[in-house]
């Protein structure tokens, strides 16, 4: 089975519905990068459009200040 996940993803079952997957080391780092840059993206995307409509560094510590 460990052979089998260093070239393709192997699904383990249970009374016919999959439980687990298990992936080489390589594919797991590849989707977890994959993952790592969407949320980048997301935050460099949500922090110009906050940017856009004002947000400064000193209103958002304003904000987090008020929070705490």
């Amino acid at each position: 089975m460990l052979d089998q996940a260093q070239h393709e993803r192997v699904r383990i079952q249970r009374h016919d519905r999959d439980v687990a997957v298990i992936l080489s080391a390589e594919e797991y780092e590849r989707i977890r990068q994959l993952r790592i840059n969407e949320l980048l993206r997301l935050s460099q995307e949500a922090s110009r459009e906050a940017q856009s409509r004002g947000l400064t560094q000193e209103i958002l510590q304003q904000i987090l200040n008020d929070e705490q």
